[in-house]
């Protein structure tokens, strides 16, 4: 009992205190509001802030809904006015919409290709049917392309999956249609191009009512049940078998004509061979004959060529050995003419060279004996051209070098100072250091 008394307490208290909060709020506001009216600053307040979230919703409506959109290569757009009801067509580049005034529809004028993709295995969720009833499975891929010169005036009805929506429609019914008015095996072998054919020629203006223009139509694989394909293999087997069989026969028979085509060539070859070997032996015997004949004559020509050729070798040798004879003797001549020259130069020379050494030794004499202490000069310079000398007059007969050669000297001429002082001197050699650096 003392709890809940204590909290109707608290909880009472409590809710006085949020009652005089809320009148706190509620006067601020009401103050604020007339603050906002009535004032100058308030206003200009007031007004700011109206340009301000107008500011921002303007900009995030062009940030969702932006009015400039670019219109890629190998597409077109088709603008459609709201508020008019007109449209209008744009091609590649920049195109102004404005936000919920203008809707874009864009279409690619590239080619598309629409495949069969719920038919492609017999045991698919939608196989085609054949003649026989048979489920058969067989890839359908065709190519096509909207029409640029209906795309304004059918965008208003062109759904937004043209190959969903209108093509696999189309294209549905009428490969069912002729399916089924064909056997699986024209499907697949017989009749491919003709149905190819076919189904390309009925699509191409159902396609172009609603502006597609169909490029091609080609049928692909075609997956056939397992039972048939088990006995279509075995047929086929079969069929094989066959014609092999009747190639092997055509075989047979074509080697058979041609054994007897080989032996009657054979034997016609062989006569052939031997007619043309008979030939060529006459031939040959004619051909011989007629050889001789002129080969006789050209043997007697070539013996008569060879005797002369060795006549003509003779007479060739014989000027050679006639030639070479007179060649040795005119060397011979020659050496010999060659020696006698030498011989006589020889002679020549020394004549010569005797002449101008007796003129020599004359021209020689005749300066000693103007001279005579010439002698005695030549002498001294061939002794040694380390030693000095100086030549004093010898007494009349004498000779400088007399001692050296065992002649006798004269009593007075050795008493003769003067001239024996200055001799002893010359003689000797000089105690003095020479211009070389010997004494």
């Amino acid at each position: 009992m003392n709890v809940q008394e204590k909290l109707k307490e608290v909880l009472g208290v409590g809710g006085a205190a949020v009652q005089a909060a809320v009148v706190s709020l509620v006067a601020a506001a009401v103050a604020s509001v007339r603050w906002l009216l009535l004032t100058r600053q308030g206003r200009w307040l007031t007004v700011g802030m109206g340009v301000t979230s107008a500011v921002v919703v303007l900009g995030t409506t062009l940030v969702s809904h932006p009015p400039v959109q670019v219109i890629e290569p190998a597409q077109v757009g088709i603008r459609v006015n709201l508020l008019t009801g007109g449209s209008s067509e744009v091609r590649e580049g920049w195109v102004l919409r404005v936000p919920h005034v203008h809707r874009l529809y864009l279409y690619s004028l590239k080619d598309q290709v629409y495949r069969t993709e719920r038919s492609l295995r017999a045991d698919g969720p939608a196989p085609f049917q054949a003649a026989e009833g048979l489920s058969i499975g067989i890839e359908v891929t065709l190519r096509y392309s909207l029409d640029p010169a209906r795309i304004p005036e059918l965008a208003q009805r062109l759904p937004a999956d043209v190959g969903r929506e209108i093509v696999e429609p189309s294209v549905d019914g009428v490969l069912r249609r002729h399916f089924a008015q064909h056997t699986v095996r024209e499907i697949f072998a017989t009749h491919r191009a003709q149905i190819q054919k076919d189904i390309a020629a009925e699509i191409t203006p159902l396609l172009r009512e609603d502006g597609v223009v169909l490029r091609s139509v080609t049928l692909g694989n075609v997956d056939l049940p397992q039972q048939y394909r088990a006995g279509v293999e075995a047929l086929l087997a079969e069929e094989l078998s066959a014609e092999k069989m009747r190639y092997t026969l055509e075989l047979k028979s074509k080697q058979v004509k041609e054994s007897e085509l080989s032996a009657e060539a054979e034997k016609v070859r062989r006569e052939k061979n031997a007619e043309a070997a008979g030939s060529e032996e006459i031939i040959a015997a004619k051909a011989k004959a007629e050889a001789m004949r002129h080969v006789l004559p050209f043997k007697e020509k070539e013996i008569e060529q060879r005797r002369l050729e060795a006549e003509a070798s003779k007479v060739s040798r014989l000027t050679q050995a006639s030639a070479e004879a007179d060649a040795r003797r005119i060397e011979a001549q020659g050496e010999a003419d060659a020696r006698r020259k030498l011989a006589e130069s020889d002679a020549y020379r020394v004549e010569v060279t005797g002449k101008a050494a007796s003129e020599q030794l004359a021209r020689d004499a005749e300066l000693i004996s103007r001279n005579p202490l010439l002698i005695q000069k030549t002498l001294a310079d061939k002794l040694s051209d380390k030693i000095q000398v100086i030549i004093a007059p010898p007494q009349a007969g004498g000779f400088i070098a007399g001692g050296l050669l065992g002649q006798p000297q004269d009593a007075q001429y050795a008493k003769r100072a003067p001239p024996g002082a200055a001799y002893s001197q010359a003689s000797e050699p000089s105690r003095e250091p020479s211009e070389y650096g010997e004494e």
